[in-house]
């Protein structure tokens, strides 16, 4: 019998892609969350939390592949390390991470919490493969939505993201866990950087809204890290294929766009 892929966070924006593709290829799938999950096809759900380590050891028990793509606001580096120790103690053979572009560059909680995460990894002394992604299409437009609410948005100066599909970052990560184990791989972000005032007047456009902008500096060290692209890989990433003008095209299908003042 074949052993099942453990997949962290399966019931997350990500995990929820990743787990079908799993399946697809003919792997059964064990979800890891805190609330569990009704059984399906090929898959399995298990209850345990990261933060405490309680439920982790018997949900990683019979596992050779870990996709660890649980995360959240703070609090990933503890996670992972109770993850560690449990798949260390069950011999799993391979540890595929998700983690975020730049997160030993900009200094902020977060990301040195994502960065702290990716060490335990590495350090686990199990084979593993890291990606890093930028921010996906869904994140972005949940925070651009927040700010269109606005009647004056604040743009913050030099911020400029490139944010990838999540559908591409899924299938690359299921591409690298049904691989050999490949360490720090390169990172993946969407095809275009785009300033955040590009990506709200899109967004704007796509709705049929207006709003004034307002400039912003983001003070302190993140700041010049920002306005340094610290967030950004330019050189020796894998680039995805759908825009962002796309995405939006395709979730907001019942907008029209503004009429163009003449």
């Amino acid at each position: 019998m074949t052993a099942p892929i453990l997949v962290t966070g399966g019931t997350g924006t990500l995990g929820r892609l990743v787990t079908p593709l799993l399946r697809d290829a003919g792997h059964p799938v064990r979800v890891l969350s805190r609330h569990g999950g009704p059984a399906a096809d090929g898959v399995t759900h298990v209850t345990a939390d990261l933060l405490t380590g309680a439920g982790v050891e018997s949900a990683v028990r019979g596992v050779r592949t870990v996709l660890h793509l649980a995360g959240g606001p703070k609090g990933d580096d503890q996670a992972t390390r109770h993850l560690v120790r449990a798949a260390q103690q069950a011999g799993v053979r391979h540890l595929v991470h998700i983690s975020v572009v730049g997160a030993d560059r900009v200094p902020l909680a977060w990301l040195r919490s994502k960065l702290d995460a990716e060490r335990a990894i590495a350090g686990s002394g199990i084979p593993w493969t890291t990606l890093r992604a930028a921010q996906f299409h869904d994140l972005v437009l949940t925070m651009v939505e927040k700010m269109a609410k606005l009647p004056v948005v604040p743009v913050p100066g030099g911020l400029r993201l490139q944010p990838v599909d999540a559908r591409e970052v899924a299938a690359r990560l299921v591409e690298l866990a049904l691989g050999a184990p490949a360490g720090r791989v390169p990172d993946l972000a969407g095809p275009t950087v785009y300033g955040m005032g590009d990506l709200l007047r899109r967004y704007l456009r796509a709705v049929g809204r207006r709003r004034l902008f307002l400039p912003v500096r983001i003070p302190g060290k993140a700041g010049r890290a920002y306005r340094n692209g610290d967030n950004l890989t330019l050189d020796g990433a894998d680039t995805g294929v759908r825009s962002w003008e796309a995405f939006l095209t395709e979730r907001l299908p019942h907008h029209r766009p503004a009429p163009t003042r003449r």
